[in-house]
């Protein structure tokens, strides 16, 4: 079978009726594009139209099949069996175009549902935003799917001003949705530059000026302030055991506050103060009464430091310790020394011998990335 032929054939018929593609099309309750690929070889008519165009252009079947006029006509037996043909094709198209419809409402009717309930729970995240998108570009595409295979659209298409709406509505929807995904895409970037870029460039911060104690520990100052200062502890329960001021009577022999921020705040700080003998006395009973915590095997830590008794400890799995320790086996001791290892996430982005004399460190501390605590702490969420 030679479709290029067939289409010409079907063309000089058409010719010869002296009728446009478009009036054809509108004859035989299809699009003029249809009969523009009948013409062109490109497609064959439906087998339960080519009964009606045989009969439309009074020329046999096998004539339209084969491309050529014959000189005898089909008889009366072999255009029967073409037109039950016909009927049984248009029967099984009509079942399954009925299939299909009922298929395409269904999914219309579910998309419609499924923006209702996002945009009743939506909450602006990127989530939320994207899934709401694509479920409105689902309803679109439903939506033409829906109305091609009901038929409406394509009586639609006869319309030019409906079809001219329908387009440019179309191309409001679809620059709108991709202003919205590149707003979207644009603000998720950002705010990952914000997040991580600073970082980048934050440089450890070290003091040792004692004077700044109360602007560093326990610091009379709102959370929105800290944070644009970059600097302070805010009022922990961890940080309990630092005195709350430094006062007359006590005589610090040493003081290093270290900060660093690559994006969340990490602090490692130790002071040792001299007592006057009642000042001692009371500090020592103060921080008694805070407790010492279960710590060991935190982080590996194994025990007290060397030469050390902690006399108080509060500790947090997640953001590290915070401890008072005097010399171990002084009976006229006036000296204690305060410590605090705070960070985020299990991870200490700082090299603790590098900021925190090794004689003053829990021995077995490890808070390098993926340390063993980590995994451990991680895997039970997993």
């Amino acid at each position: 079978m030679d479709q290029k032929k067939t289409g010409q054939f079907l063309r000089s018929l058409r010719n010869e009726k002296q009728m446009t593609q478009e009036q054809l099309a509108e004859h035989f309750n299809v699009t003029s594009r249809s009969v523009s690929r009948w013409e062109n070889g490109n497609n064959l008519p439906d087998i339960s139209l080519l009964v009606e165009i045989a009969d439309f252009y009074e020329v046999d079947v096998r004539e339209i099949i084969d491309g050529e006029r014959k000189n005898e006509m089909m008889d009366k037996e072999a255009r029967e069996v073409a037109e039950h043909m016909a009927v049984y094709a248009g029967t099984e198209k009509n079942r399954l175009l009925k299939f299909i419809q009922v298929i395409a409402i269904i999914g219309l009717i579910a998309s419609i549902t499924a923006i209702i309930f996002q945009t009743i729970g939506y909450d602006e995240s990127v989530r939320s935003s994207v899934s709401l998108t694509a479920s409105i570009i689902t309803l679109i595409l439903m939506s033409v799917i829906t109305l091609y295979v009901t038929g409406i659209l394509e009586k639609a298409a006869h319309n030019k001003g409906f079809m001219k709406t329908v387009k440019i509505t179309s191309i409001v929807l679809l620059a709108t949705g991709v202003l919205y995904m590149v707003k979207i895409i644009l603000t998720f970037w950002l705010a990952i530059f914000l997040m991580v870029v600073p970082g980048l460039f934050e440089r450890v911060k070290v003091d040792t000026d004692i004077t700044k104690y109360n602007e560093y520990i326990h610091p009379i100052r709102t959370e929105k302030e800290i944070e644009d200062h970059g600097y302070g502890i805010t009022n922990s329960e961890m940080f309990d055991i630092w005195p709350k001021t430094i006062t007359a009577d006590m005589n610090v022999t040493e003081f290093q506050y270290t900060y660093y921020n690559p994006w969340d705040a990490m602090y490692v700080i130790y002071m040792t103060s001299e007592y006057d003998p009642d000042a001692y006395i009371d500090e020592y009973d103060r921080l008694s009464s805070l407790g010492i915590q279960d710590y060991v095997g935190m982080y590996t830590v194994t025990g007290e430091p060397e030469g050390y008794d902690i006399i108080s400890m509060s500790c947090d799995g997640y953001h590290g310790f915070t401890y008072a320790m005097i010399p171990e086996d002084s009976s006229d001791n006036d000296t204690i020394t305060y410590v605090s290892i705070w960070f985020c996430n299990y991870y200490l982005e700082l090299d603790i011998h590098k900021y925190l004399p090794d004689e003053y460190l829990l021995p077995g501390f490890d808070a390098t990335d993926d340390n063993p605590y980590e995994l451990e702490q991680r895997a039970l969420y997993e």
